[in-house]
């Protein structure tokens, strides 16, 4: 049929195609808004099916930003992608264990016009797959609204679990800031104060995490262990850069062998080792990993508290690119920082980067600071990986 101007067409294809596309998206909204119902029938059916299960993990992976990599054979990887295949192999081999991933994802539209779920959310329960459905995570206050409100709604009814273990997978959490964080949401910050807020809406006000992983670079700041110790008993952090943000997680297989005695603190240690021996194994970068008793550092903390507040004052006033030549540093080597309380609470696996500046460094507090203008450094403590 040949289009004529000024004369309208007949049985063009365009508002069929239209109303197509409207039906699809109307079919799929259908589909999402029915996967919660059948998901919690499912779920009342495998209660009645098995004994209650007695550890818990939660897994948080972030996904809405740049995580491409590439091995030495030049193959590339998404790693928030590996994490959630290993998070998936972690829940089907843990027989008495309930697990929740939350998949954080890029905002994306269908035929351009229709936003689609930018999260993936996966309930398992003593290692089935119970439940799988899309949901929503670009409403509400807090970035993690929504997964708190999953939680809570296929925790209802079940027994309290005697462990309770949360792993953060992502990029550095920023402790000023936070702008940017989402890349689909660059004006809603996140920073850790928003993820301290976000774990109390999976724990509660007054009840914690046994263990949290904080698999991120950067995140055993003093402030970050402060504002998220209220969180967690023990939490796992990297003081320094951690290759591709992610620690090794299979130490979290068979928990019902590994925490049936219930010694957190040895299974933290555990998973400490594991995660720095494959580390030191894959790069050739300084390599650091720290277990944090949180209730022994409250001493150093409330001692350093001022010390760094006014440090993070001063870096929020400044511009992005002022703080991002700002460099880190242990906060050993600042003198203000050096206490008789500086390692209580603290067990610290530290390898020297094999390169640079930094090769003869032998071993780190386990505590990360910023290196402002003016601040010396303490001599280096006695050589030799050590795990205080």
């Amino acid at each position: 049929m040949r289009y004529s101007p000024g004369r309208p067409v007949r049985g063009a294809p365009y508002p069929a195609l239209l109303r197509y596309a409207c039906c699809a998206a109307f079919s799929l909204l259908l589909c999402s808004c029915g996967a919660g119902p059948q998901a919690e029938r499912e779920n009342r059916q495998a209660e009645g099916s098995g004994p209650p299960a007695p550890y818990s993990i939660v897994f948080v992976i972030h996904g809405d930003g740049e995580y491409l990599y590439h091995d030495t054979s030049g193959t590339e990887y998404q790693a928030d992608e590996e994490a959630l295949a290993e998070a998936k192999k972690i829940a089907l081999r843990n027989p008495r264990a309930e697990v929740f991933v939350f998949h954080q994802i890029p905002r994306k539209h269908f035929l351009f016009l229709f936003p689609i779920h930018d999260g993936e959310f996966y309930y398992f329960r003593n290692g089935r797959l119970i439940a799988n459905e899309s949901y929503w995570r670009d409403q509400g206050e807090s970035p993690l609204d929504h997964e708190a409100a999953l939680y809570r709604r296929y925790r209802a009814g079940n027994p309290r679990p005697s462990l309770n273990l949360f792993v953060y997978c992502g990029h550095e959490i920023p402790e000023f800031g936070g702008a940017g964080y989402d890349a689909s949401f660059p004006d809603r910050p996140f920073t850790v104060r928003d993820f301290a807020a976000g774990l109390q809406g999976f724990t509660g006000d007054s009840a914690r995490f046994d263990l949290l992983v904080l698999s991120t670079c950067f995140g055993s700041t003093p402030y970050s262990i402060g504002t998220l110790g209220p969180r967690a008993r023990y939490i796992i952090a990297s003081p320094d850069n951690l290759h591709l943000s992610y620690f090794d997680l299979h130490a979290l297989e068979r928990l019902d062998l590994s925490l049936q005695d219930g010694d957190v603190p040895a299974f933290a240690k555990k998973f400490a080792h594991q995660s720095f021996d494959r580390l030191t194994e894959d790069v050739q970068t300084a390599v650091s990993v720290a277990v944090f008793d949180v209730d022994r550092v409250q001493d150093f903390l409330h001692s350093v508290r001022g010390a760094y507040g006014r440090t993070l004052t001063r870096l929020d006033g400044e511009t992005h690119s002022s703080v991002a030549a700002i460099e880190r540093c242990d906060c050993a080597d600042i003198p203000a920082y050096v206490l008789p309380t500086m390692h209580d609470g603290v067990e610290v696996l530290f390898r020297p980067a094999r390169f640079g500046r930094s090769r003869n460094k032998q071993d780190h507090s386990g505590w990360e600071c910023w290196k402002e203008d003016g601040s010396q450094a303490a001599p280096s403590p006695p050589s030799g990986v050590s795990l205080r």
